[in-house]
């Protein structure tokens, strides 16, 4: 039987399996990026793909606080679109 990776969501506090997640990363270059392979260097953090999950981390800071990076505005349009397309 093959072990299934499992994430915290930085909103909710959930773990689930990472297929169900979206990481954001915090590039060594500075920048902030939605990681859709999962696979981008840099400091990464989960998010539940829900549109819940996604207000909840706007309301608490999660985002910039795991990232240690404030978050520009594109990437939270960025995640809603993706998010309320699924």
């Amino acid at each position: 039987m093959k072990k299934i990776p499992m994430r915290r969501c930085v909103a909710t506090g959930e773990s689930l399996p990472k297929k169900e997640m979206i990481r954001i990363v915090r590039t060594p270059q500075g920048n902030v990026v939605i990681d859709e392979s999962g696979r981008q260097n840099g400091r990464g953090a989960y998010l539940k793909r829900s549109l819940d999950a996604l207000e909840a981390a706007k309301k608490r800071k999660a985002l910039p606080r795991s990232l240690e990076f404030e978050i520009p505005q594109e990437i939270y349009d960025e995640l809603e679109q993706l998010f309320s397309h699924e």
